[in-house]
């Protein structure tokens, strides 16, 4: 089981540093919720939708010789979700409204990636199957 609370303070964490984030999600790849700060998202349905972007993604990737997925971000007219790999095993995804800074928006995503990939990653690897 991943470490639900440190997984939690990391989406807290990311809400306290980046204006206009207005929700967080991290999920298994195919599509478990782990963990989410976000009152008005359906986490399940999300989680379920980013894993089916995250096969798109990482299809298109590979096809056009870039290499292995490590981010996604769309707009829509009220603002930005954004997909970034976290570890083998999960991904990270972020909801910002139209006014963020999408710079720092990656900035601290690709960090907080990179500390819930190590999380994520370590304690799936001992998992047994």
């Amino acid at each position: 089981m991943l470490p639900e609370a440190e997984v939690q303070a990391e989406l807290q964490g990311l809400r306290a540093r980046i204006p206009h984030l207005t929700g967080s999600l991290v999920a298994t790849i195919d599509g478990l919720v782990v963990a989410h700060d976000a009152s008005a998202l359906e986490a399940e349905s999300v989680a379920a939708l980013t894993a089916a972007a995250l096969g798109v993604g990482s299809r298109l990737t590979e096809a056009t010789g870039q290499g292995a997925f490590r981010e996604l971000i769309t707009r829509g007219e009220r603002g930005y979700t954004a997909t970034y790999a976290a570890g083998a095993y999960t991904v990270l995804t972020l909801l910002a409204g139209s006014q963020a800074n999408v710079g720092r928006l990656h900035l601290e995503a690709r960090r907080a990636g990179a500390r819930i990939a190590a999380l994520a990653d370590a304690d799936l690897d001992r998992t047994p199957l």
